[in-house]
């Protein structure tokens, strides 16, 4: 969540290498992602375009195999480039259930696809790698700064994807059930101050916003939480955050240690937040700030030291900012800008010759635990969400100045606002044709699915993650399903 890497989020957790990023270097206070679920985040970034140019629908559909991404530019270029961890920006993790879920949303079904939402404590406060593969990721990446790294004559550049801080699989469900566990150990837990953590307002069900309910019905929210559970899944996720910060020290200590750290820029970044009980969900798949709010901090030769950067940005500026980094000519085609203009503090009107940043950014999610295509169009004070072709379902607009828990919807009240920014949107993306094009593929996708299956079809269905609801009536979804068909 991008919020914790600035006041006031950060007084809930102690994150040191992030405070030394900030101190040595620049934040951005309203960095943004172009779609808040891994692949199509990642898609996004990778590629410098927006969701509905890469078509990264969903977790399981990112960019083409044969894509140009920045890195194999730079490398084309004479960088040495290394990449370790989780990239997803192709075909990201899923499931079965993951793809079929995404594919009928359009389905007029309510089915939980998630494990409720809890936390788990292991080891003892001697604990400290918790997530081993990333603990292990970032070992290679150290050893490769301090054993190849410091050998180069030409540049490198070298990306670390991490997994953390994400819930983990819930074992308790069954395999098929999710990712619904806050997992940390003492340790970490340890440097998280429970009384400032905030207990999000929550609307009562009936006065969700329909997409709303929807989301947080699949993700097995809608029940009971006491005030102790949903204080306990935010201090969890915040020692997760906690442990990724440690993984970040490793990587400046390194560059420290082999005389590399004042001559390389660092760019930390995630490709989606988390809501933590936010407006009564967990993970991400929203437009609200805990989930589309992105960390994005910036340290190294010629970047400015303690900016904060109150610029609307977003992840598609990745790329033409590695290029611009690197000296390479910026691809025109690119729906992102370059961040170095911003970051080396210099007047608007010395911007990119594509001219000045757009005011605004845009995000937008086509998959899972969403009944509705969305598009998030980000600009000074205004956040404008709108779905599916604008018409049937009810947009929101929220004013972020006076109300950054974004719990009033302003649509109603400013219908001029609304008319402006729904204009200005549909000057960047036709979007009642793109959610059109969505359920058509989705229909596509699901009906080959099916035929694959012959006879096994209504058994496979029928356990999917959805099982625990399914079975009390399975001849009612499978009937819903044909009627949608």
């Amino acid at each position: 969540d991008g919020r914790l890497t600035f006041y006031p989020g950060n007084q809930t957790v102690d994150l040191p290498f992030i405070n030394f990023m900030k101190r040595y270097g620049t934040v951005f206070l309203n960095a943004y992602t172009n779609s808040p679920i891994c692949c199509p985040s990642r898609a996004a970034m990778w590629s410098g375009l927006f969701t509905h140019l890469t078509e990264s629908w969903n977790n399981f559909k990112g960019l083409d195999p044969d894509y140009v991404t920045w890195m194999d530019l730079m490398q084309k270029h004479g960088y040495h480039t290394q990449k370790y961890g989780k990239l997803d920006y192709t075909s990201g993790h899923h499931s079965v259930s993951n793809r079929v879920e995404a594919w009928t949303r359009d389905v007029d079904f309510l089915l939980r696809q998630e494990g409720r939402p809890m936390v788990n404590l292991t080891g003892d406060r001697k604990h400290v790698r918790v997530m081993e593969a990333d603990w292990r990721n970032t070992d290679k990446a150290v050893n490769w700064i301090k054993e190849e790294a410091i050998n180069l004559t030409q540049p490198f550049v070298l990306y670390l994807g991490l997994n953390l801080p994400h819930p983990y699989p819930s074992p308790y469900a069954g395999e098929n059930f999710g990712s619904s566990t806050f997992l940390t150990s003492p340790y970490w837990l340890e440097k998280v101050t429970y009384e400032a953590i905030k207990i999000p307002k929550w609307s009562s069900l009936s006065e969700m916003h329909p997409i709303d309910y929807y989301s947080s019905y699949t993700k097995n929210c809608t029940g009971e939480f006491t005030k102790q559970e949903v204080r306990n899944i935010r201090a969890f996720y915040y020692a997760m955050c906690a442990e990724t910060d440690a993984m970040l020290g490793e990587i400046i200590s390194a560059l420290r240690d082999t005389g590399l750290l004042k001559k390389t820029i660092i760019i930390f970044t995630a490709d989606h937040g988390e809501l933590a009980m936010e407006h009564r969900q967990f993970y991400k798949m929203s437009m609200y700030e805990g989930s589309s709010h992105v960390p994005l901090l910036v340290l190294g030769p010629g970047i400015k030291e303690q900016q904060q950067i109150p610029n609307v940005v977003s992840l598609v500026d990745i790329y033409p900012t590695m290029l611009d980094i690197a000296r390479i000519p910026v691809p025109q085609n690119l729906s992102g800008y370059s961040l170095i203009p911003l970051l080396r503090g210099k007047a608007e009107n010395e911007l990119s010759p594509r001219g000045p940043r757009p005011s605004w950014v845009l995000s937008e999610f086509h998959g899972c635990n969403v009944n509705a295509s969305m598009y998030m169009l980000r600009t000074d004070k205004w956040k404008y969400i709108t779905y599916s072709d604008g018409h049937s379902v009810l947009p929101q607009l929220f004013d972020l100045s006076d109300d950054p828990d974004e719990l009033t919807n302003v649509a109603v009240k400013f219908p001029v606002i609304v008319h402006s920014l729904d204009k200005i949107l549909r000057s960047i993306v036709n979007y009642p044709k793109v959610s059109s094009s969505v359920q058509e593929y989705n229909k596509r996708q699901f009906i080959s699915w099916k035929q694959s299956l012959g006879q096994n079809y209504s058994d496979v269905i029928a356990n999917l993650r959805w099982h625990q609801d399914w079975l009390k009536e399975p001849q009612k979804y499978e009937y819903a399903i044909n009627k949608w068909l």
